[in-house]
């Protein structure tokens, strides 16, 4: 007995194997540098001890007294002081912290692969300046985790996230339309979340 042929889910299934097919490629292109990048940075990320290039400098310098020494915290002149540490001991990064205490006050500066301390007396507006920089791969490890890169980078590691997802999606719809793979394929799938669930759970502390 002949099965009654359907048209309208033969092209539905048709579209959607050619819709996936499009998406997966060209959504693969947009997302391979960033792929690349998230993929050795995880091996970096992995054997830092293999890239460790830390070098700290240190300086000192006087900023104005009259910016630190007030009597009310709140008139501490601080974008005068980050401006000054910025052309004077040329301190990147953004501004993480600015401590005000009774002696002193303490400006911070994090950003990837990069960290700033400068701790000026209120007495008198003399500091002390601690610069550390942790080499290009530091920066990139810090890139990956999003630390101390801002809100702009937040959304690109989103974007990647995104993306990356939709490729997986669209590459396991399409299995399903691959007659002589897809059981093959989702085998290999299943091999893959179980080999990782193993190792979480017999070798993960």
């Amino acid at each position: 007995m002949s099965h009654p042929h359907h048209p309208r889910k033969s092209e539905w299934k048709r579209q959607t194997a050619i819709v996936s097919r499009w998406l997966h490629i060209y959504l693969s292109m947009v997302s391979f540098a960033i792929l690349l990048f998230f993929a050795v940075t995880g091996i970096t990320l992995n054997h830092q001890d293999w890239f460790s290039n830390t070098r700290t400098l240190q300086a000192k310098g006087q900023v104005q007294e009259k910016w630190v020494k007030v009597a009310d915290a709140k008139d501490v002149a601080k974008l005068e002081i980050v401006e000054y540490l910025r052309k004077t001991n040329g301190v990147k990064a953004a501004l993480a912290d600015f401590r005000i205490e009774d002696a002193q006050c303490q400006a911070s500066f994090k950003g990837p692969g990069y960290s700033a301390d400068a701790f000026i007396d209120r007495t008198n507006g003399s500091y002390e300046l601690t610069e550390t920089r942790q080499g290009l791969v530091a920066v990139l490890n810090d890139l990956h985790k999003g630390r101390d890169s801002g809100t702009a980078w937040a959304w690109i590691i989103d974007a990647s996230a995104g993306l990356m997802t939709l490729v997986s999606l669209t590459g396991l719809v399409l299995i399903f339309f691959l007659q002589k793979r897809r059981a093959s394929g989702l085998l290999a799938v299943a091999i893959g979340g179980v080999l990782c669930w193993v190792v979480y759970v017999i070798w993960v502390p």
